[in-house]
């Protein structure tokens, strides 16, 4: 899991990626390919 200050890169990856907002902080994850995740906050 990487740790960003953006997210919107970490979106633009994959198509199947999706923001999720968990606890005050908004995650990047991939269904699909779980290796594409990424944390902000």
């Amino acid at each position: 899991m990487k740790v960003r200050n953006s997210l919107k890169l970490a979106k633009t990856r994959h198509a199947n990626c999706r923001i999720v907002r968990r606890k005050g902080r908004v995650y990047v994850i991939n269904k699909r390919n779980p290796r594409f995740k990424a944390r902000q906050g």
